[in-house]
């Protein structure tokens, strides 16, 4: 299993200035096969090699490793824009938004991560140094620091090539890392459903509740900071804004990987598989006022199942995705579905039988059922693959997570599952 470890460099400001130079080089000399390829319709990389790779070489002043990657880069971007035009990431064909990434080249940043493999790059973990391959040459005792379990598993499992990236006058890089998993438990005794929500992150089916409250509260505020940064525009308000850009992304990291790590734990802990909803796709598929846009689309379902997903595979805990249509109005007991059911956010109350359950709760126990059911019917393990590194260039409708929208955020009209 691939893993990416990502190492914190420590370069003095001649080496820093170095990797500047080139990174710029080598995003300008992509930028610039981009547009190649758009005019000429060459997309593949060996046709694309033959076109640009002498010039990319001498009017770049990169070496030959630097080049190919490149121009493979460059491929890369356009293989991601067509997969995301193919599943309608981009809008429908006459779109606006669907024009503006047809109609004309990827574009690189240019302090957009490029990849060096083991020609360019070499590790000497015992000193923490990197000796890497520059525009200027090849540059030599580069310091490097990280966690020390980081450090581990550099150590022991580290493979393939490794991405360069400047962030916020920091550098990094991203070392590809090829984990080894456990067996797969092919018989759990039970499964362990999660329900994931906005206002509750997460909510087992043994009746544990990962609350978001905090995490949207923080949300909120950050957005409104924004703003009245974005309107005042001075210089320090700018100021203020860069520092602080990428801190509410971090916080939310942070949070969906401590529950990740406190579900799988748990799971393997009582040899359990884990059940979670199948929601790919809900943005486009619920009904929202534009105050409650920002909510949804900050909702950082997605990551959380790819942190799950990721370390079951390395626990070998299986876990199984199942549809959620409907799982907020069936009561647990006696499987009777009613919209009616779902009182409010936090209260679920079945109108056949009485049963009365936090509602979060309810849609948990629906979905392990839903798991063991699959399960018994020969499913197997449905955990994604995490998701390869892409280096980017450019019916029936189902409601939030236990309608939790609808009731946090007055006016928010979500279609029921």
């Amino acid at each position: 299993m691939k893993l990416v470890v990502q190492i914190r460099l420590l370069p003095t400001p001649v080496q820093a200035a170095a990797l500047e130079a080139t990174l710029r080089a080598c995003n300008e000399a992509a930028t610039w096969v981009s547009e190649v390829a758009f005019e000429q319709g060459k997309f593949k990389n060996f046709a694309l090699r033959r076109l640009t790779y002498g010039q990319v070489r001498s009017r770049w002043n990169l070496g030959a490793q630097a080049a190919q990657h490149t121009i493979k880069k460059a491929c890369d971007a356009y293989a991601t824009l067509r997969a995301n035009l193919a599943a309608g990431r981009l809008g429908r064909s006459g779109s606006a938004r669907h024009r503006r990434a047809t109609q004309k080249p990827v574009v690189f940043r240019p302090f957009g991560a490029q990849p060096f493999d083991d020609r360019m790059l070499s590790w000497q973990l015992a000193g923490r140094t990197v000796s890497v391959w520059t525009t200027g040459g090849r540059m030599k005792d580069v310091a490097f620091t990280a966690a020390p379990e980081q450090l581990a598993t550099l150590v022991l499992y580290r493979r393939g090539e490794s991405d360069l990236i400047s962030r916020d006058g920091m550098w990094f890089l991203n070392a590809t890392c090829e984990v080894p998993e456990a067996p797969l438990n092919g018989d759990p005794v039970d499964f362990l459903g999660i329900d994931l929500g906005i206002v509750n992150i997460a909510t087992t089916s043994d009746g544990e509740i990962m609350a978001g409250r905090e995490l949207n509260r923080i949300r909120v505020r950050e957005r409104g900071l924004r703003s009245k940064l974005q309107k005042k525009n001075t210089p320090s308000a700018r100021r203020r804004l860069k520092k602080r850009r990428h801190k509410e992304t971090r916080r939310a990291r942070d949070i969906n990987h401590k529950i990740a790590k406190h579900v799988v734990a748990e799971a393997e802990r009582t040899g359990r598989g884990i059940a979670l909803e199948d929601l790919g796709g809900i943005r486009e598929r619920v009904r929202l006022r534009k105050p409650q846009r920002a909510t949804l689309h900050s909702w950082a379902f997605h990551q959380l199942g790819q942190f799950i997903a990721y370390k079951a595979r390395r626990a070998g805990v299986p876990v199984v995705h199942v549809d959620p249509a409907y799982t907020s109005r069936t009561c647990a007991e006696c499987g009777y579905i009613d919209r009616a059911n779902r009182v409010c956010q936090a209260r679920f109350a079945c109108r056949s039988c009485g049963f009365v359950d936090h509602a979060d709760r309810n849609g948990s126990r629906n979905i392990r059922a839903r798991a063991r059911e699959l399960w018994r019917r020969g499913a197997q393990s449905t955990a994604p693959a995490p998701l390869p590194r892409q280096r980017d260039g450019a019916g029936r409708k189902r409601s939030i997570t236990a309608s939790d929208a609808r009731c946090a955020s007055p006016g928010l009209s979500v279609p029921g599952r």
